[in-house]
């Protein structure tokens, strides 16, 4: 069941050149891309360290003008959502293991005028989104489970998005399905097939000679899938 939202690749700039960051983000964006993705790891909840709101703020004052999806992989979550929203952000997903209280982290977000996203690790089951399904406008099931980039798809995740893309059409709201891990040219039809229709690529596009060659051949296979 293919969604009837317009595809967007979301490249994560956890692969890009930090050295060179802010001209990265601004050539893949020129190369095709719709939103740019930032995984926000904190060596606590994830065993990985990454990036906080001064690169998001920063990325912001160079020029970038793009949605910015942040995804948050730290625990505790609400502390840092604010500062986030602050350095312009718009949207933010976290994970529901992190946070003490999913409603009120979920309010929290948009409280401070983001998109709230939940997402889901490969094991963490769907019964999750029972009572949080009327509130977030995206859901981001992980494809691999989080803490580094560069990891192998695993595949239980396409039955999953399945039932996901089920779920969110029962709901009749506008609700983004996002994927998360291993996404790459040859694999990105079957996903979006299934019913992704928000795909982050790190090193598939960042590790890629041509930006505009490899999103283009994304975009071709998706068509391809969904027709």
């Amino acid at each position: 069941m293919p969604s009837t939202n317009p595809a967007w690749i979301a490249p994560s700039i956890l692969s890009a050149d930090f050295a060179r960051l802010g001209e990265e983000v601004k050539a893949v964006l020129e190369a095709g891309a719709d939103t740019v993705h930032f995984d926000v790891m904190d060596n606590h909840y994830v065993p990985n360290l990454t990036i906080g709101p001064l690169v998001c703020e920063a990325l912001r004052k160079h020029g970038i003008t793009a949605p910015i999806d942040v995804h948050l992989m730290v625990k505790p979550v609400d502390r840092i959502i604010p500062d986030f929203a602050a350095a312009g952000a718009s949207w933010i997903s976290f994970h529901p293991e992190a946070s003490e209280h999913v409603d009120r982290t979920i309010g929290l977000i948009r409280e401070h005028g983001c998109h709230p996203g939940i997402v889901l690790n490969p094991a963490t089951p769907l019964n999750v989104l029972d009572y949080v399904l009327d509130k977030v406008d995206m859901i981001l099931l992980m494809s691999v489970n989080p803490g580094f980039g560069g990891q192998k798809f695993i595949p239980s995740a396409l039955t999953k998005l399945r039932k996901t893309r089920e779920l969110i059409a029962a709901s009749g709201r506008n609700i983004r399905l996002q994927i998360d891990g291993g996404v790459k040219v040859d694999n990105i039809g079957e996903i979006a097939a299934a019913g992704a229709d928000t795909f982050v690529a790190g090193s598939a596009i960042f590790g890629s000679k041509d930006y505009k060659k490899t999103i283009a051949d994304m975009r071709a296979e998706m068509a391809k899938a969904t027709k």
